[in-house]
């Protein structure tokens, strides 16, 4: 499998020339376009395109004879470098298909882009609810999650253990309040009580002091929470500082105690609770494999980014697979997406036909003390999530 990397982003001048038709013998290209450099997902970037590369070339990296390349994009998380990347991608690369992007802040330009191109949009991290809800389209396929997807299992779990009275903290921005509304939906639904919420502009923060004393004045039984990145182990670490941890129990979403974070978090991060669609301690055969073959390459666990990559390259490898490598009718690939399913290392995964969305297992997990050192143990398998149409209409 051949890979050409695109360190810097193109002009903003659109290419005006349609791309060739392809030969049996062309290869089927796959054009990233993701935060490669700038922006807080430049690390999230290179897990998922790691992942996805790892799985084709795990499946041999040719289908019916034609070889798949991966052309990496670096959109610099700006959108109107997406845009220009998209359009370069496409109409200079002749790529088959896009994959982007980590943020829900760019995905739009690429998003209205591939609908017009016509060209499959494969959406690999972000979770903002309307790609595959009010703003779906024929054309845009997510194998990551939505944001209301990942938490709204989570509020009648809690109740159903004891848990009635709950304290929100997220960044001000579109993610963190999808994702505590998505909660806040279901855990009241199901007898519990928001005790207060704060939303923490977005963006570099070290002191999450007077946020802390906040919810300590609550009085809440539990925090939840959606932060990741270094404010997720500052919050980790803090709340452990503050003494909340004695009787507070923290939860969210599992970005805040993630693969990443956890080797700075240490024994602070032991006892936190997380709900996501992958933990490293998922203990299936794929999984297992995938982790053996990413610690080996890599030298560390493969984070939920790097697992979904790899499960996204499964996907478009099964989808390629069904159509027999032939990719000139782009219409037919969509469709073929939601004919397959692959066993990847969340669980089995297939797309929605109704959305395209994703529908997964979700995993409920706590952080433990293993010898000393923090471990996830998962404590309950919520399988097959599927998303409502959520007023998608794909015709």
């Amino acid at each position: 499998m051949n890979r050409a990397r695109y360190g810097a982003a193109v002009a903003a001048a659109t290419l005006l020339f349609a791309a060739a038709p392809a030969s049996a013998a062309d290869p089927i290209k796959i054009g990233l376009n993701l935060e490669f450099s700038g922006g807080p997902y430049v690390l999230l970037a290179h897990e998922v395109a790691n992942g996805l590369a790892m799985a084709i070339a795990d499946k041999g990296g040719a289908v019916d004879g034609r070889t798949i390349t991966i052309i990496d994009g670096d959109n610099q998380h700006k959108p109107d470098i997406a845009l220009s990347m998209a359009k370069k991608l496409v109409y200079g690369d002749h790529v088959d298909m896009l994959v982007g992007s980590i943020g829900s802040g760019v995905i739009k330009a690429i998003r209205d882009f591939a609908v017009a191109a016509k060209t499959p949009l494969i959406v690999p991290n972000a979770g903002d609810n309307e790609i595959t809800g009010v703003d779906c389209n024929f054309w845009v396929i997510r194998t990551s999650f939505s944001n209301d997807q990942i938490v709204r299992e989570m509020g009648p779990w809690l109740v159903k253990h004891g848990v009635k009275r709950v304290s929100l903290i997220a960044f001000d921005y579109a993610a963190g309040h999808q994702q505590m509304d998505g909660f806040r939906r279901t855990f009241t639904a199901a007898g519990g009580t928001i005790v207060n919420e704060q939303y923490p502009p977005f963006g570099p923060i070290s002191d999450f002091g007077p946020y802390l004393t906040k919810i300590k004045e609550a009085h809440p039984d539990a925090v939840f929470t959606f932060f990741a990145g270094p404010p997720a182990t500052a919050f980790v670490k803090q709340f452990t500082e503050f003494g909340l941890k004695k009787s507070i129990k923290l939860t969210g979403p599992g970005w805040i105690v993630s693969p990443l974070n956890l080797p700075s978090q240490g024994l602070d991060a032991v006892g936190v609770l997380g709900i996501l669609n992958y933990v490293p301690a998922i203990d299936t055969p794929t999984n297992r494999r995938f982790q053996s073959e990413f610690q080996a390459k890599y030298h560390r666990p493969g984070s939920e980014f790097a697992a979904q990559g790899y499960d996204t390259g499964l996907l478009i490898y099964a989808a390629l697979e069904a159509t027999h490598g032939k990719t000139a009718n782009k219409g037919d690939l969509i469709r073929a997406f939601h004919d397959v399913k692959v066993d990847g290392t969340r669980g089995e995964l297939r797309i929605d036909p109704q959305t395209n969305n994703i529908i997964q297992d979700l995993y409920i997990y706590e952080v433990v003390d293993q010898g000393g050192k923090p471990s996830f143990h998962v404590i309950e398998t919520i399988p097959q999530v599927q998303d409502p149409p959520n007023g998608c209409k794909l015709g």
